[in-house]
């Protein structure tokens, strides 16, 4: 059986069992187990404390069917193994009298103690094993934006923006100050090292960034970062949403992640020497990034709404280039050197599972290491007030246009798809093709306030 947390002579590691102690030491009388179903939903099976050593030594049994994209009604039984090194107390599960709540980010493995393939953090973990074997660590520093809206009388979500500041805006305009200090004192109790928090440019819209970190880490940090906005925000009456354009017309919600490699000897994509302080493994490691971009878009941008912000005039990034001066390129390269070095992929957005985004983000800038990519020349002009001939002239393509085409091209691309493993292409290329279906049935209201009389 494959289970870390148990050593040769049976007994637990001592990461495990530091956790056993710092449950008794915090009077936690509940854990929640966590982990994600393959379109990126958070689950999680709460177990009383007294189980966790249980939990360490055999895991705890689930029905994987009823889990989205998980498996067959046959193959239903799955165990969930905690990974010490996420246990955390969750800040608004405290009470006064009695214990408090812990979460445990878990991986799923078979009855056979065997690594599930259709787990997510499964597929994260196998890209960065080969990325290991070729003598390289991957740093993520990811930046979600979400909007914080009204409810109704009845409780439900608005899209009344809960504040009417714009970008870097204070109080009183920003409205919102207060829950973001409440929500970065709640990530800095669970682990979080925050670097900076502002008001984004849309009205209700908000940025909070917490330190880069190994990719696994970054993973596990933005499935909790999720979790925790929409916690506090519900302790203050509002809606949280990281829907990526949930209100037509103003700037969508993004998760631009920063992305290095580091090898023996450091930071594997610095070079002082070059125009843009990268090395050659870095240009090679964008030039993989580029060629498999309208793949990879299918899992960066997974649902129908995402394409409403991934269109030109809003900030978000539209084509396929790479530039170190203009926002408007899927790649752009931020002014930093040495241990810094680093480029930025701006197309992502945080409604996607952070698990599979990162897989096949990752995946495809090793094909370009292995592959010896060339990421062409930089953009050095504003792509967004080029023509289709100039961008044809520059070899600029673009980004998938809707959900449909980036599915298309994501069952086409043999790389991205090894990189997210048989079972989960699969899976989630089915949900996805379903997803777009159900919406090209679906009359919208623009539809009817713009044809319903006129014709």
């Amino acid at each position: 059986m494959t289970n870390g947390n148990v050593v040769a002579d049976g007994g637990l590691t001592a990461e495990a069992q530091n956790v056993l102690d710092r449950i008794e030491e915090e009077n936690v009388d509940f854990l929640r187990l966590q982990f994600t179903d393959i379109l990126g939903t958070v689950k999680n099976v709460s177990v009383p404390a007294e189980q966790a050593e249980k939990a360490f030594e055999e895991g705890i049994y689930f029905d994987g069917s009823s889990i989205e994209g998980f498996v067959r009604i046959q193959e239903s039984d799955m165990r969930l193994i905690p990974d010490p090194d996420t246990f955390a107390i969750l800040p608004w599960r405290k009470e006064a009298e009695g214990g408090a709540s812990a979460r445990l980010i878990c991986d799923v493995v078979t009855t056979e103690g065997e690594p599930f393939e259709g787990g997510p953090r499964q597929v994260l973990k196998s890209v960065l094993d080969e990325a290991e074997e070729m003598g390289y660590t991957v740093s993520i520093g990811p930046e979600p934006e979400f909007f914080l809206f009204e409810k109704d009388e009845e409780g439900n979500a608005t899209t009344e923006p809960h504040d009417n500041g714009g970008y870097f805006d204070l109080a009183p305009k920003d409205l919102a100050s207060d829950i973001r200090r409440e929500i970065i004192y709640a990530l800095e109790e669970m682990g979080f090292e925050i670097e900076a928090s502002h008001h984004e440019v849309a009205e209700g819209q908000h940025e909070i960034n917490f330190k880069y970190d190994d990719a696994l880490t970054a993973a596990d940090n933005i499935a909790t970062f999720r979790s925790v906005v929409r916690a506090v925000a519900e302790q203050h009456d509002v809606h949280a949403t990281f829907m990526p354009k949930p209100i037509g017309e103003i700037n969508g919600s993004g998760m631009h992640s920063h992305i290095s490699l580091f090898d023996e000897d450091g930071n594997a994509f610095a070079n002082d020497d070059d125009e843009f302080n990268l090395s050659e493994t870095a240009y090679q490691f964008m030039g993989g990034i580029l060629n498999h971009a309208q793949a990879f878009t299918a899992v960066t941008n997974p649902t129908v709404n995402s394409y409403k912000r991934l269109v030109p005039g809003y900030e978000a990034p539209v084509y396929v280039a790479w530039s170190g001066v203009n926002r408007s390129a899927l790649i752009r390269v931020p002014d930093a050197a040495g241990v810094s070095a680093r480029f930025e992929i701006r197309s992502p957005d945080p409604s996607c599972n952070p698990y599979l985004a990162l897989a096949a983000v990752i995946k495809s800038g090793l094909e370009g290491i292995e592959n010896d990519a060339d990421p062409g020349e930089p953009v050095r002009e504003d792509i967004y007030e080029f023509d289709e001939e100039k961008r044809e002239e520059y070899g600029i393509t673009t980004l998938p246009g809707n959900l449909g085409e980036a599915v298309a091209a994501l069952e086409e691309d043999e790389v991205v798809q090894e990189g997210l493993g048989e079972h989960v292409s699969e899976k989630f290329a089915e949900a996805k093709r379903q997803e777009f279906a159900e919406y090209k049935t679906y009359v919208s209201g623009w539809e009817e306030d713009r044809y319903l009389e006129k014709f």
